[in-house]
């Protein structure tokens, strides 16, 4: 709620609205006194999961080693996994045994 006089916003005070710029003070009135409740669940898993099955055809291919078997093509992609200020994320799936990587 915001106070008529000054426009600054008003803060509840022992049962009362209470502007702390210009000293204004009201009682509360039915419309004030809305809440909202906001349910939050744990930790919740990422909406979209990468699936590189069904596009590797379209992706790009790289010169880059295979941890698991050792063969040097794989197909690439980037992702934003982190925050926006930090670097993408680069995944690789191996043309020969489909093992998948990523490096950050």
């Amino acid at each position: 709620m915001f106070c008529p006089k000054c426009s600054s916003l008003m803060f509840p005070v022992q049962g009362k609205l209470h502007c702390n710029s210009c000293g204004y003070e009201r009682s509360f009135s039915g419309k004030d006194a809305t809440t909202a409740k906001v349910a939050r669940s744990g930790k919740e898993k990422p909406s979209e999961t990468l699936v590189l099955d069904e596009i590797t055809e379209t992706l790009p291919k790289t010169r880059v080693e295979c941890p698991k078997c050792g063969h040097y093509e794989a197909f690439w992609v980037m992702r934003q996994t982190r925050a926006a200020d930090e670097p993408t994320t680069r995944i690789y799936r191996c043309v020969k045994c489909q093992h998948t990587w990523r490096e950050y």
